[in-house]
């Protein structure tokens, strides 16, 4: 089963919201468990409708699960309070396809686990130990068109590839560069710009 152990709350990745969310129920039942998805976005009236109920008293744990292929930064910071001091038997479960959609303030209040669907990030042909501009153009040119959510994955996989398949130490600066890209992209800058910035950094690195 999913839970067992883990049955505060938590982050969970899958792209499999709706199924993933039918098994919580099951799995926590006889307790009460609240459901707020979107098929897109997570916005700030979502929120504020968790919000509502959370402070709703109970005298047994009730679960709030809130899920979305995205969340919008604003109904994110909204959660903040009750994401750090949740009402008494309040436990709230976040799940979307990638931890790239949630903002680092979300990310360090909560731990995160892997669903029972595949949602690893996409694998780059880019190595980032002889990278130079010729390949930054080439990569730029290959993911001219690429949405929101998808530029947020290519994000994720480029800290992948930097940090597991090239071992590379990053730089504060660089470090720092992966932290506003997906800030960026949540203020729907070009990804060609978020891309240019992260990949530039690795130039000349070796």
């Amino acid at each position: 089963m999913l839970l067992h152990e883990n049955k505060k709350s938590h982050i969970v990745l899958s792209s499999e919201i709706e199924a993933y969310f039918e098994k919580l129920q099951e799995e926590l039942s006889p307790h009460r468990v609240i459901g707020f998805l979107e098929e897109t976005e997570f916005k700030l009236d979502n929120a504020k409708a968790v919000i509502k109920e959370a402070y709703i008293s109970e005298s047994q744990t009730k679960y709030l699960v809130l899920g979305a292929n995205s969340f919008n930064s604003v109904s994110q910071n909204s959660l903040l309070k009750i994401l750090e001091e949740p009402p008494k038997n309040i436990e709230i479960i976040i799940i979307t396809p990638s931890k790239s959609n949630l903002l680092a303030t979300v990310r360090s209040r909560l731990p995160i686990v892997k669903g029972d669907v595949n949602h690893e990030a996409p694998k780059i042909d880019l190595n980032l130990l002889r990278i130079d501009y010729a390949h930054v153009f080439t990569f730029l040119k290959a993911n001219v068109r690429v949405s929101k959510v998808d530029a947020k994955q290519l994000v994720e996989a480029i800290y992948y590839r930097a940090t597991v398949v090239d071992k590379l130490l990053l730089s504060k600066k660089q470090l720092n560069n992966f932290d506003m890209a997906y800030r960026l992209l949540e203020l729907n800058s070009k990804p060609q710009n978020v891309f240019s910035m992260l990949l530039m950094s690795f130039v000349g690195e070796r």
